[in-house]
């Protein structure tokens, strides 16, 4: 089982990290990022909720499960909002390793919020993940920062990290595949709402971008976020979040053989220093979680 749960923690973010094969085309295609983040997580809620029919398991929820489900929607509907306009200030490679900078900002919240202690290898990882962000904006010519594009995927960053501690600290009593389903289900509404006001038309105008929405829901958000369930059931939490560090890895790879972005120095440093400060930050975070409750019997 523990092979199994490792291989789908891999296979979660590979498919994560595939993004900017669908995104980039579109986006240099000038189709709107509105109508094409509706259909994928529409496409995704579809997919998802077709699966819950199959388990069986019901949809209903409470008024309060839905004022806090439709929260996270927005939440992950600004995160991704503001990833795919990062990408026209930075590269997919920069700006998908800068969004995975969210467990330190996760981190930061629960330490100012929360009043939870960061222990000394938090305060290091938090360190290591801001060098690699500098790091990531080093020109040839001496500290260049693209202070728009670098605000803006740090916002998405924020909008995941805030996902992510509503998820933690709401007390949800609902299963992962339903917390998907309805997540998915308010985020495409927020951009129908938010096509609509601008007068887009949703109108799909080829069987080829029908493809591509179906394919990107399929890949990029169903088979990852499933894979993430099981891989979490398997292995638990934090071999699977650290499994994540594939994700910018995956797409920096894209970006450099699909998209000839330059595989500079500073790329791969900046990448090494996020990657492990990353890292440090979730085992941090569990050695807290083992001290916090001693008792425990995970295999």
């Amino acid at each position: 089982m523990k092979v199994k749960g490792y291989l789908l923690g891999i296979l979660s973010s590979v498919s994560f990290g595939l993004i900017p094969i669908f995104i980039l085309p579109l986006k240099q295609a000038h189709f709107s990022m509105d109508i094409t983040l509706f259909y994928r997580f529409l496409f995704s809620a579809s997919m998802v909720g077709g699966y819950l029919l199959y388990s069986k398991e019901s949809f209903r929820i409470n008024k309060k499960e839905a004022l806090i489900l439709a929260v996270l929607g927005i939440c992950y509907a600004l995160s991704s909002e503001f990833l795919f306009i990062g990408y026209d200030f930075l590269t997919p490679g920069i700006a998908s390793t800068v969004l995975f900078i969210y467990p330190v900002i996760v981190a930061l919240i629960m330490f100012f919020f929360y009043r939870e202690k960061l222990t000394k290898l938090s305060i290091v990882s938090l360190l290591l993940a801001f060098a690699g962000v500098i790091v990531l904006c080093l020109k040839e010519n001496g500290l260049e920062i693209n202070f728009a594009g670098l605000g803006i995927v740090m916002l998405s960053s924020l909008f995941y990290a805030l996902y992510m501690v509503i998820v933690n600290k709401s007390d949800l009593k609902v299963s992962g595949f339903k917390l998907s389903f309805y997540s998915m289900l308010f985020t495409s509404a927020f951009f129908m709402i938010k096509a609509s006001a601008e007068g887009e038309s949703f109108a799909i105008p080829s069987i080829s971008i029908f493809l591509n929405f179906t394919v990107f829901a399929f890949l990029t958000t169903v088979i990852s976020s499933l894979c993430l369930v099981y891989a979490i059931k398997y292995i638990g939490s934090t071999p699977t979040a650290i499994l994540g560090a594939l994700e910018p890895v995956v797409a920096v790879m894209v970006s450099v053989f699909m998209f000839h972005e330059r595989f500079t120095l500073n790329l791969l440093i900046g990448i090494m220093l996020i990657l492990l400060g990353v890292t440090l930050n979730v085992i941090a975070d569990n050695r807290k979680s083992k001290h916090n409750q001693p008792i425990e019997t995970d295999d």
